[in-house]
């Protein structure tokens, strides 16, 4: 009786265990907090230190359970031959990138979800992109 209640109880873990390796990983979630248009630090505090850290360097405290590690945000402008891509940047941020962290849920493509912040303001969207943007500039190794 005490062999088969062992036996019984040992298949049960097997299974839960398996069970638990089978499932797919779960998705980084940031949430978004409505900040100010015109503060480009909170909103890059809020919505891009998670993953990529409050130094940009790509070591934020979600940054481990990401497949692709975060781009360094800081050496954008030293890896464009010392000019700043800022329509790029800006591309980037409002339709996301071929980049495989970039598109996906690994990196929100931030311009549908700044655009629902104030819908009564269209041109809010593209206040906050660009202030994102050079707030990006503003960050990049000399």
């Amino acid at each position: 009786m005490l062999k088969a209640l062992s036996v019984t109880a040992a298949a049960t873990l097997l299974a839960a265990s398996l069970s638990f390796a089978d499932q797919a990983p779960s998705k980084v979630v940031i949430p978004v907090d409505r900040t100010a248009s015109t503060d480009a630090k909170q909103m890059y505090t809020s919505y891009c230190a998670p993953c990529h850290g409050t130094d940009g360097k790509g070591h934020g405290p979600v940054a481990a359970s990401l497949k692709s590690q975060p781009t360094d945000l800081t050496v954008i402008q030293k890896n464009n031959q010392g000019k700043f891509p800022d329509a790029h940047v800006a591309a980037i941020l409002q339709f996301g990138a071929e980049v495989p962290a970039h598109g996906t849920a690994t990196m929100p493509i931030w311009g549908p979800i700044l655009g629902s912040m104030n819908r009564a303001n269209v041109q809010d969207k593209q206040l906050r992109i660009s202030n994102l943007t050079r707030y990006l500039q503003s960050i990049q190794v000399k």
